[in-house]
């Protein structure tokens, strides 16, 4: 049986891509990859990873259905989102909705398991320790 070993991309559905990609622009660093055989796609790249924007919404959204992203800063996350004046959302955590809806929960690399290989780091131009506690995770689920 297939064992699952991480997330490629995550694929969003958005009203306008134009306003989506200013949006996320407001708020976050990163690569815009544009095809031109798919004008109604952009992909934000993340190293390793990437989120893709397709223009086109075949239903509501859901809005308790989400997704992570993760971030070298969550402090300046949550300062670009109130200086976008972007509505974080009550909770424990940093969620907040895109232009389309989209439920997105901000975690810091820090705080969480997920790791990134040194070549991928360095490849990125970042250098980021892991949190005690995350480093104790790893280490409870066999992974460090």
């Amino acid at each position: 049986m297939p064992r699952l070993v991480g997330i490629n991309h995550v694929a969003l559905e958005v009203d306008d891509l134009e306003e989506a990609l200013a949006f996320y622009g407001r708020i976050f660093q990163f690569e815009l990859v544009r095809e031109p055989e798919y004008p109604h796609m952009a992909f934000l790249q993340m190293g390793d990873q990437f989120l893709n924007l397709t223009e086109g919404r075949r239903q509501s959204p859901d809005r308790h259905r989400h997704f992570g992203l993760v971030v070298d800063d969550k402090q300046a996350t949550r300062e670009a989102l109130e200086a976008a004046g972007v509505e974080i959302l009550p909770g424990r955590g940093l969620d907040f909705l895109d232009p389309s809806g989209n439920r997105i929960q901000i975690v810091e690399y820090g705080d969480i398991q997920f790791s990134k290989t040194p070549e991928v780091m360095r490849g990125m131009g970042l250098e980021l320790a892991k949190s005690e506690q995350a480093r104790a995770e790893l280490r409870e689920s066999g992974l460090a």
